[in-house]
């Protein structure tokens, strides 16, 4: 299995494991073990097999597990599970969908402007460092080819696209840490007939001015 079908397998598993979680009622009070194993564990499958999942959301901070159940935290658990179900890449495996996700899926749609209250006050649904770096990578690539940009993207034209899914400060902060990561390099270049909205949407250095442009080391 290459990596982007591992990276869309495990996408499924932690937002088909967060949905369940929320149909049960875990983001109101704690869920036993037994009921989110009977819930997600497919034949031929272990809860075991959930472990890094579980672990990778305890550190998001998204779900926090106890020696009897689990709990989903707010805001975060319920922007992680959002930003999973609006993905592109989301989709359920195999031929037949449960009953229970189907139903689970209708009532989030109907609870949806609920659900979402975060981001109106200034929450994101992107829930985490690594799930940005994802999003980013995805976004430059098919910014990039859409409109010729020579390796060479715009920073603010990045921004716009993740929207409110996340705090201006916390887009400069994440973005800059790809940058030290080596998976992006951000540069000034050329900003001939820019605005002054999209050299506000770049990002300025205390060290090296405007940064406009965004290309892959």
């Amino acid at each position: 299995m290459n990596a982007k079908a591992q990276n869309l397998q495990a996408l499924y598993a932690k937002t088909r494991l967060l949905l369940a979680l929320w149909d049960l009622g875990a983001n109101q009070q704690e869920v036993k073990k037994g009921l989110l194993t009977k819930r997600i564990v497919a034949k031929g499958q272990k809860m075991a097999d959930y472990k890094g999942i579980l672990e990778d959301l305890q550190e998001q901070g998204a779900v926090t597990v106890s020696k009897t159940g689990y709990t989903l935290k707010s805001p975060i658990g319920l922007d992680v599970l959002g930003a999973g179900l609006r993905s592109g890449e989301f989709k359920f495996e195999g031929t037949i969908v449960g009953t229970w996700a189907a139903n689970a899926l209708l009532r989030w749609i109907g609870q949806i402007n609920v659900v979402a209250a975060p981001v109106a006050s200034g929450g994101g649904v992107i829930g985490s460092y690594e799930e940005f770096k994802s999003e980013i990578l995805d976004l430059f690539d098919k910014l990039d080819k859409s409109y010729s940009h020579a390796g060479l993207v715009p920073i603010w034209q990045i921004r716009k696209e993740v929207g409110n899914q996340l705090q201006r400060d916390q887009f400069n902060d994440w973005i800059m840490d790809m940058q030290a990561e080596q998976l992006l390099y951000l540069q000034s270049g050329e900003a001939r007939g820019a605005t002054e909205e999209q050299k506000q949407d770049s990002i300025n250095s205390e060290i090296r001015g405007l940064l406009f442009f965004a290309s892959k080391p």
